[in-house]
């Protein structure tokens, strides 16, 4: 499945557009990492924990709309786009969107 943000793919070409796809995933924090990022905050740098939690949040909801691409007959994924919201105090949302494509 190739997944890009542009609205093409260089050298291929579009046959059939399926429509919006999308993926989510709503992530909490731990109390744990929470006081350890309390730290970081004091004493700066990156809050690692923080990182992977969203690197890992992002790749999910990559999946997820990839599986959904997948079972409309899609191959490809065009105009990509994250956003992020507060759902709470304590979680956040990941959601990814795009259009879904048959290139050839």
């Amino acid at each position: 499945m190739i997944i890009t943000t542009s609205s093409g793919i260089a050298g291929k070409e579009i046959k059939q557009t399926f429509g919006i796809v999308r993926g989510n995933t709503i992530r909490a924090r731990h109390i744990g990492k929470d006081i350890l990022a309390v730290f970081k905050n004091i004493f700066g740098g990156e809050i690692q924990e923080y990182t992977k939690l969203m690197g890992e949040s992002r790749e999910q909801a990559l999946g997820r709309m990839a599986e959904e691409a997948k079972a409309l007959g899609a191959n490809a994924i065009i105009d990509c786009r994250f956003s992020t919201s507060y759902i709470m105090q304590n979680a956040a949302e990941i959601l990814v969107y795009g259009t879904a494509v048959y290139i050839e």
